[in-house]
């Protein structure tokens, strides 16, 4: 448990890498759309977040050229604002990316599961999710999937995270948002 009460790691399974390029894997945080992520120790022995991309994505070319920008993206942004890219694997097999580890749960994790936030806590959550998104846009990049899952409650304030598809401003040849196409997660919720 970190301090904060949240859990820092689901059990790994059978067929969980024990240890990628000198990181020992510890535990699983959770999985999505690009990979599965994993909780992990670097030589230091402190604690970093590792995302391991799906093979069958890595398999893709194009995907692998989108991955290395995303990346190379992610590293512009300021640390303050979001988990801070530590490494990266973007050739050969397994494909990864090592962030430091925010120990807390995500905005989504606490709504649902405590008190309603009202006050000064909900000002500086709103205020620090508005300083990560001018961060993340003054780096020259669109996150495109903002959501509370994406926001991680740190002890020193809430981080963005999540930059899986992501675009940089500047990247007018990767035609990414088509009219029938949907970026971002879809929410699960309904309007009455």
């Amino acid at each position: 448990m970190t301090s904060n009460g949240h859990e820092s790691g689901k059990p790994l399974r059978a067929g969980d890498p024990r240890e990628l390029d000198g990181y020992r894997i510890v535990g699983r945080l959770g999985r999505g759309g690009m990979g599965t992520v994993y909780l992990a120790r670097d030589a230091a022995d402190r604690a970093v977040a590792i995302k391991l991309i799906h093979p069958d994505l890595a398999d893709d070319e194009s995907f692998r050229l989108r991955f290395a920008r995303e990346v190379a993206s992610a590293r512009r942004v300021a640390r303050f604002s979001t988990a801070g890219v530590i490494d990266a694997r973007l050739e050969g097999e397994p494909l990864f990316i090592v962030s430091e580890y925010v120990p807390g749960p995500n905005l989504d994790q606490a709504v649902r599961g405590g008190e309603p936030m009202h006050g000064g806590t909900l000002d500086g959550l709103a205020m620090g999710v508005a300083a990560a998104l001018t961060a993340i846009h003054g780096s020259g990049i669109v996150h495109r999937d903002l959501k509370p899952a994406n926001v991680l409650l740190s002890p020193v304030g809430p981080k963005v995270i999540d930059f899986g598809i992501a675009r940089a401003l500047d990247d007018a040849s990767d035609a990414v948002t088509r009219s029938s196409q949907l970026m971002g997660t879809p929410p699960t919720w309904r309007r009455n």
